[in-house]
């Protein structure tokens, strides 16, 4: 076997390991999870889904996440992690191309449960191995480049809704989504490294843990973080088609989100550097409250998009400087770590789009929906702000 191809089915570059977890966030989140934003409009014009179903949908959606979560959470043996990064990533790649081939209500549910316990293998187990990776070699232990994945997802969904929707159905452009989920696998499989050769280096010694109130704090503030998260991830692009100017125009909106998520991850990891990552999150918290807010309070254009561009800078930081915060506490298994905070965030996320989507179907609006997403940001800010000590005594030692 040549070098050239020994080193690309061995990856040891640091390019390679973070190119495969941003393929795999692409993948898991960017089109297996995220990609059923911008087509929401189309498939209740199209295939005749209502508000209530399409909420719903969304919930059975992190109901799989929660599953994946659950899974992960239980899962201590590093090469047990690798084979369920896998899986996940067969999971996603079914749960995408599968929502083209069928208009059944049921098989939709299905797949998108299937395609939430995906998500897991990219914001979660691939964090974590990338992590473990970065700080095996001696690296700066933050993810900002890696969670860039999740705006770049973000992005290419928008931009496919946006390109193929002159010419194709919904069911049509489900299929090219699949397509593109496939070529994304390649990467995200080959690349990632299995934890062997570095897991010891990674795990001795662990970083200190915070004290067991703490951990709780953080897992209130999280589930709040995850109320607000999952109303405006599932309905923005909803929300946007109803004002006039946005008409048919919806997935601009989450372009725009994308787009600013994407430099958000770095900014974040610069701005924790200065003052901490606490002070950090809670200004991130605050702010994403306030884009869910402006929609509300104008229906001008300058609003929807200014609500979009906070959202896209901010649900990405409190994401990354989160799990980079829980992962650093937990060097011995940052991925289980993570998934034990995240099923305070999948809690919130099963429970929320449902009560959204159905009072958005009675009333025929979303504001009730963005008021609840902006006062549940503002609590978890003040979670944070009850944390802080804690992290102080941690970090102090």
């Amino acid at each position: 076997m040549s070098n050239a191809a020994f080193s690309l089915l061995h990856p040891t570059r640091a390019w390679q390991v973070l190119c495969a977890g941003i393929a795999s966030l692409v993948l898991t989140t960017g089109l297996a999870r995220f990609a059923y934003t911008p087509l929401l409009p189309l498939m209740q014009a199209q295939a005749g889904m209502g508000d209530t179903l399409g909420g719903w949908l969304a919930t059975i959606n992190y109901a799989g996440y929660m599953t994946g979560a659950l899974i992960a959470s239980a899962a201590s043996d590093a090469g047990l992690r690798h084979r369920l990064y896998r899986a996940g990533l067969l999971a996603a790649l079914v749960g995408t191309a599968g929502m083209g081939m069928t208009d059944n209500a049921v098989l939709w549910m299905l797949l998108r449960y299937v395609a939430g316990v995906g998500a897991v293998s990219g914001l979660l187990l691939a964090s974590g191995m990338v992590l473990g990776w970065l700080v095996a070699r001696g690296r700066r232990p933050e993810l900002g480049l890696h969670f860039s994945g999740i705006g770049l997802g973000i992005v290419v969904s928008g931009v496919l809704v946006a390109v193929m929707t002159p010419a194709l159905d919904w069911a049509q452009q489900w299929t090219v989504m699949g397509a593109v989920a496939l070529a994304l696998l390649v990467p995200a499989w080959l690349w990632m490294p299995a934890p062997q050769g570095w897991q010891a280096a990674a795990t001795a010694p662990a970083p200190r843990r915070a004290p067991g109130l703490g951990m709780w704090l953080l897992i209130a503030s999280y589930f709040f973080a995850g109320v607000g998260f999952v109303i405006s991830a599932t309905f923005i692009v909803a929300a946007t088609e109803k004002q006039p100017a946005f008409a048919g125009l919806g997935f601009l909106v989450w372009v725009v989100v994308g787009l600013a998520a994407i430099p958000a991850t770095f900014a974040w990891d610069r701005i924790a550097r200065r003052v901490g990552e606490v002070p950090a999150m809670i200004a991130a918290f605050c702010l994403q409250g306030l884009s869910s807010l402006l929609p509300v309070f104008s229906a001008a254009p300058w609003a929807a998009l200014g609500g979009a561009v906070l959202f896209g800078l901010t649900f990405i930081g409190v994401v990354s400087l989160m799990l980079t915060l829980v992962g650093k506490r937990n060097g011995a298994n940052p991925s289980q770590a993570m998934a034990r905070l995240t099923l305070s965030y999948g809690v919130a996320q099963i429970v929320a789009p449902a009560l959204v989507g159905t009072v958005a179907e009675k009333t025929g609006s979303y504001d009730a929906g963005l008021w609840t997403a902006a006062l549940a940001m503002f609590a978890g800010a003040a979670v944070l702000a009850a944390y802080a000590p804690a992290e102080r005594r941690a970090a102090a030692g």
